[in-house]
């Protein structure tokens, strides 16, 4: 039997969207994993774990692809601590899309949905018109914390022009878990192959636990990049939250101030 809250789509969630106290909708999915088909439930996601659930218009689009996915991805390690068992992340795309999506994005912790025929962002009450976009029906974005099945707390973006991204992010959901958490520091790494420093900085933030990126340059852009960006010429050089570091020696400092 349809169910007539949700027959009529509007461009934000109605009234009779869930909320906090509610059980999440029962809905069956299906997943791609290199040629086989896998099928998963909301039982088995919800049924005795504690997940935290995102959710976004479209995978590989500029706000969904640049800071919703990858923050999630990032903070993964810090929801671990505080007892979340999986983080999820639902649209309204098919399972070959967001196969693609992500391993384009380097998803590894966040579980990927493919909400194709709209079962689960139906039942939720978050489905939307998105003909202005010609998305067609997709899910507004939003946020939710899920202890067995029953939601403890939903952050639902604003309805506003365009594509509101304000309360669904991953670091609203950190604060909320634990509102003393700090941020997780920032780091990135100049460095070369074959540069023994790199490897050992490289080492060092590793036994540390710190996680970093590693952007390797290829040898013609390196010189001017290392020269433009830092005023050095050798490898690594180290950047933390948008502040430069150093080498590696002064890495090893940073690392012991830290204890």
């Amino acid at each position: 039997m349809t169910d007539e809250r949700h027959c009529t789509l509007g461009t934000a969630p109605g009234p009779d969207a869930r909320k906090a106290g509610d059980r999440v909708p029962d809905a069956t999915f299906r997943l791609r994993r290199g040629h086989e088909w896998l099928e998963t439930s909301t039982a088995k996601i919800f049924g005795g774990r504690n997940v935290i659930v995102f959710s976004l218009p479209g995978a590989f689009t500029p706000t969904c692809s640049s800071m919703h996915l990858p923050r999630y991805e990032e903070l993964a390690p810090a929801f671990e601590r505080l007892g979340i068992d999986e983080i999820v992340c639902v649209s309204v795309n098919d399972p070959f899309v967001m196969e693609e999506w992500g391993r384009n994005e380097s998803a590894e912790k966040v579980h990927l949905l493919p909400d194709g025929n709209a079962a689960f962002t139906r039942g939720m009450g978050m489905l939307v018109d998105k003909s202005d976009l010609n998305f067609g029906a997709r899910s507004w974005r939003y946020s939710m914390l899920v202890r067995d099945g029953v939601i403890e707390k939903l952050f639902v973006e604003p309805d506003k022009p365009g594509d509101p991204f304000e309360v669904s992010d991953a670091d609203t959901m950190l604060r909320y878990l634990d509102p003393q958490a700090g941020r997780p520091d920032e780091v990135a790494m100049l460095s070369r192959e074959g540069c023994e420093y790199c490897a050992r900085a490289k080492a060092a933030l590793k036994e540390a636990g710190v996680a970093f990126t590693d952007i390797s340059l290829p040898p013609l852009q390196r010189a001017r990049a290392l020269r433009a960006i830092t005023g050095a010429q050798t490898t690594p050089q180290v950047f933390v939250n948008g502040t430069l570091i150093g080498d590696s020696e002064a890495t090893l400092k940073w690392l012991a101030s830290r204890a």
